[in-house]
């Protein structure tokens, strides 16, 4: 397996870029179940995964914890930077990471990685320098697509539908 740490955005990949807040100033946030069982597959595959937000919410690290995602960091201006770093920490190079963004803040970190993906509704921006553009928007499966593209790229379907017989 060439992909060994898949590096997500949050907001309008995870979720479909929304913030809602209730009456009381509680923040909610939807997540996509499918992204979920995907994440936890990739887990099971023996991929890493980390999650490098610029917002800050409890929502998201609840969220992270529920997936059992490793590597978790919010609240990040520099998304390379943080990415640089975990990876010398984990021993791994720019050539074993997939990364999906959907704006200018993940740009850098879109073309550091070895194969970038931006959901369907990404900025025009980030479009340009991305490997792939998804078809399913943010929020609405485009981690499960973009899991999934990986899976067969690393020629992991098997294992991958062995692990729900």
């Amino acid at each position: 397996m060439s992909i060994k740490l898949i590096v997500l955005d949050v907001d309008g990949t995870m979720t479909d870029s929304r913030i809602t807040y209730s009456e009381n100033g509680d923040e909610i946030k939807s997540f996509n179940v499918k992204d979920g069982l995907a994440i936890a597959s990739w887990r099971k595959l023996g991929g890493q995964v980390a999650i490098i937000t610029g917002r800050s919410s409890s929502i998201v690290a609840r969220r992270a914890k529920e997936l059992h995602i490793e590597h978790f960091y919010q609240g990040i201006h520099n998304k390379k930077e943080v990415l640089e770093s975990l990876l010398e920490k984990l021993d791994l190079s720019m050539e074993n990471v997939a990364a999906i963004g959907d704006d200018l803040n993940d740009l850098q970190m879109l073309k550091a990685a070895e194969i970038s993906f931006v959901p369907r509704d990404a900025s025009a921006y980030v479009d340009r320098i991305a490997n792939v553009i998804l078809t399913k928007k943010g929020g609405d499966g485009a981690v499960r697509e973009m899991i999934e593209y990986l899976i067969n790229k690393e020629g992991l379907e098997e294992k991958y539908l062995e692990l729900w017989d």
